[in-house]
């Protein structure tokens, strides 16, 4: 039986797959586990809930609010607001537990219920598991003055959220102007601001949301508008955020689009300069782009390479004290100010080097050459065998002896399909797409379900 909740919360789409009833045992089952666990012991729980704008948020953060106060938990709402922010204020407001109502950069009609424990991280897997189970357990409710009083959050905690970012920077924007793209998402305040009150001449599109147009043709998912943008109105560099603006993607002043592997690069040159960058050490995963790692061993950082999603490299990071690591999406992670991927920090920090060294973006990003990087995904095969078959592990060997040094290969079975990914990166886009063609057939060939 698959999981409830997936490596980012619970996610599909809204009314049907994620209802209100769904999301009020939710919050009642959480507050129920980790009461059991020991997390409330000696105090009133107390929990914050935060939501991107598309209109099923409303009435499934109300749910998840009522949930939570009938188990017994005081509750603030805080309306909309990114994830990263709600991450944030669970730690500076001390808090038990927070959601946040949010399917990311999926569509409209989706939506998702992510928990955050006491400081700001993610649940353990355990937890997570415990919450599912616990759903339809029977459960006596509290009553009398038991029950949760529930907030309404009136602007503060998006002005505390704002305080916070400003207070990372080691340089202003003063002198800058910056083309901004909010994907009519959660950050279609606070991320302007931010950038405002940091010094900068600010440029702003889709930063209207009406509940429907959240990352509508826009955001980092679709960055032309703002690559238009940032080269008619001569800004010095764009930057674009997901629904719930814990991406960032970047554009250099020609239009040029600066991914999460590159926006890594400069920062963990400039984290690594000043002395901050823990053990000289950047966390990626098993996706980024070779040229990343071929640069950063010219700068002499290491790269640790963990699982593709944020948690796995914030686990990774965890683990070895490690103070930067994302993906190529640009869900970076900066732990000396956040605890989860934060688009409006990375766009603050990405802004601020380039106005401390005054030199573009472009010519910064330069210093990441993106290798060439072809994709194929062969359904319809055994994903298991995959490191099994010796055929395809020989046939493997052979092609990354043939791109050396300069190349790479990945072969990764999915992990809700029968499909296996092939991805080769080589020195050139025609010898990518020929290593990828040929173990992509191998792969289709060898693994064929019967």
């Amino acid at each position: 039986m698959s999981r409830l909740f997936g490596t980012d919360g619970v996610r599909g789409l809204a009314n049907r797959e994620i209802t209100a009833d769904l999301s009020l045992r939710l919050g009642a089952a959480a507050a129920r586990v980790l009461a059991q666990q020991g997390t409330f012991e000696g105090h009133r729980p107390r929990a914050i809930v935060g939501r991107d704008p598309r209109v099923s948020g409303q009435f499934l953060s109300a749910a998840m609010v009522a949930g939570l106060a009938s188990a017994g938990v005081d509750t603030e709402d805080l309306g909309v607001l990114p994830t990263p922010a709600v991450a944030y204020l669970t730690g500076a407001e001390d808090a038990d537990l927070a959601v946040m109502i949010s399917a990311s950069h999926n569509p409209m009609q989706d939506n998702g219920i992510k928990f955050f424990a006491r400081g700001g991280h993610k649940l353990d897997d355990a937890v997570e598991d415990a919450i599912a189970a616990a759903l339809d357990e029977d459960w006596e409710r509290p009553t009398h003055a038991a029950v949760g009083r529930i907030t309404l959050d009136r602007g503060s905690s998006g002005e505390r959220y704002v305080e916070h970012l400003l207070r990372t920077l080691n340089h202003d924007l003063t002198g800058l102007r910056i083309a901004v793209d909010c994907a009519n998402g959660a950050a279609s305040e606070v991320g302007p601001v931010v950038l405002r009150e940091a010094g900068a001449e600010v440029i702003v599109i889709n930063a209207s949301p009406d509940g429907r147009n959240i990352n509508e043709n826009c955001g980092s998912t679709h960055p032309e508008q703002l690559q238009a943008v940032t080269v008619a109105s001569e800004a010095h560099l764009g930057v674009a955020f997901d629904g719930d603006a814990d991406r960032c993607l970047a554009v250099d002043h020609t239009g040029t689009l600066v991914d999460g592997d590159q926006i890594m690069g400069v920062l963990a040159t400039a984290l690594k300069e000043r002395g901050a960058l823990a053990h000289d050490t950047l966390v990626v995963t098993v996706m980024s782009n070779l040229g990343l790692l071929l640069a950063m061993r010219e700068a002499g950082i290491t790269t640790v390479q963990a699982g593709v999603g944020d948690r796995y490299v914030l686990e990774a990071m965890r683990a070895g004290g490690f103070s930067l690591g994302g993906e190529q999406s640009g869900h970076l992670i900066l732990a000396d100010h956040a605890t989860t991927g934060d688009g409006v920090l990375t766009a603050l920090q990405l802004a601020s080097r380039v106005a401390q060294t005054g030199r573009t973006l472009a010519d910064l990003a330069s210093a990441v050459e993106r290798l060439p990087q072809v994709l194929i995904n062969v359904s319809g095969v055994d994903k298991a065998r995959v490191s099994a078959d010796t055929e395809l592990t020989d046939a493997v060997a052979a092609a990354e002896s043939r791109l050396g040094d300069t190349g790479r290969v990945l072969l990764r079975p999915s992990g809700t399909e029968p499909l296996v990914r092939v991805m080769v990166e080589a020195a050139t886009a025609e010898q990518a797409q020929r290593e990828a063609d040929g173990l992509a057939g191998v792969v289709a060939a060898r693994l064929a379900l019967s």
